[in-house]
């Protein structure tokens, strides 16, 4: 199957995603999703996607 270009994702589920990507707790499809999105290479450290002070607590 051909992959298709993204079109749309809603911020809690971007968020989410970095969140994750942060911790280690995406499965490796997901990490290369996040990865793609924000255009990292995957050797970077990733401690610094969100700010020290962001509440995760998304609504």
């Amino acid at each position: 199957m051909a992959s298709r270009p993204i079109q749309w994702v809603n911020s809690p589920v971007l968020m989410e995603a970095m969140l994750r990507y942060e911790q280690g707790l995406l499965p490796r499809s997901m990490q290369l999703w996040v990865e793609q999105m924000f255009e990292l290479d995957g050797s970077e450290n990733t401690s610094g996607l969100l700010p020290s002070s962001f509440d995760a607590s998304v609504d």
